[in-house]
């Protein structure tokens, strides 16, 4: 059976990550049959870090707080985990689910493929945003 994406609900938890005012800086979105669906959102990255297990893959779609001494700003990412243990097949099916993922989650300036607990380190995710954010005014401050 296809994959399908329940558009909808999605959205509206990628809008409360982006939301300024949310307080919300992580939703996860997760598999319920062939139906992905939000798996959860909230205020602590480690919450969903939790999330990640080895028997399961999901995607997230992280706020990091980003930038240098002259600014900083909120940077998002989307995150496909996809645990140890999971079969050859649901691995080979992730990258078209992806697509359907991403008509939702457009908006976001790095995407990571992890399958590796410490690649979901905030201060790994962060380092990696701020290279691809451009200047960096840090080294002026040294």
């Amino acid at each position: 059976m296809a994959t399908r994406v329940d558009k909808e609900a999605c959205r509206e938890a990628y809008n409360l990550v982006r939301d300024d005012n949310s307080g919300i800086c992580w939703a996860s979105f997760k598999y319920d049959g062939s139906m992905i669906v939000p798996g959860g959102h909230g205020s602590d990255y480690s919450e969903f870090k939790q999330q990640c297990t080895d028997d399961v893959r999901l995607f997230g779609f992280v706020r990091i707080t980003t930038g240098d001494a002259m600014s900083k700003r909120a940077k998002f990412t989307l995150i496909t985990w996809i645990g140890e243990n999971v079969s050859g097949l649901q691995r080979a099916k992730i990258s078209t689910d992806k697509t359907l993922v991403k008509e939702v989650i457009q908006n976001f300036a790095k995407e990571f493929m992890v399958s590796d607990p410490r690649e979901l380190e905030e201060d790994y995710l962060r380092e990696e945003l701020k290279k691809a954010g451009g200047a960096n005014y840090d080294a002026q401050t040294q």
